[in-house]
């Protein structure tokens, strides 16, 4: 099992820091080339540059009232959740499909619904 894992090309884990200005202030983030680029994928979906798709997700995160004091963190999991959401179709594998366009609320009542009512076991 662990072979998939352990046997995946190594540069995938590599950690790579990046400078960015979000909303005018200089920071880095610090991630493993995977997430950096899933993250350029996500971006390109809707247009944006990568800095571009970063300065929204932390203004509509802190919108949100999230405190966003781990953004790496945040980040791997916006592309969990991308992932995720795909294999579930709810996010269309077709790369020209914008996620902007996609209607969120009903994914989230969707996914709130499944939670208060999960599956049972067999």
């Amino acid at each position: 099992m662990c072979r998939l894992f352990v046997g995946a090309d190594p540069d995938l884990w590599e950690a790579q820091t990046r400078s960015i200005r979000l909303d005018g202030v200089s920071t880095s983030v610090r991630l493993e080339s995977f997430f950096w680029y899933l993250l350029e994928e996500i971006g390109q979906r809707d247009g944006l540059t990568l800095g571009q798709l970063l300065t929204r997700l932390a203004r509509e995160s802190s919108e949100a009232g999230h405190d966003l004091a781990n953004f790496a963190s945040f980040l791997r999991v916006c592309c969990a959740r991308y992932q995720a959401l795909q294999l579930a179709g709810d996010i269309p594998t077709d790369r020209g499909v914008a996620i902007a366009a996609l209607d969120a609320p009903a994914i989230l009542a969707r996914e709130e619904r499944q939670r208060a009512h999960p599956p049972l076991s067999a």
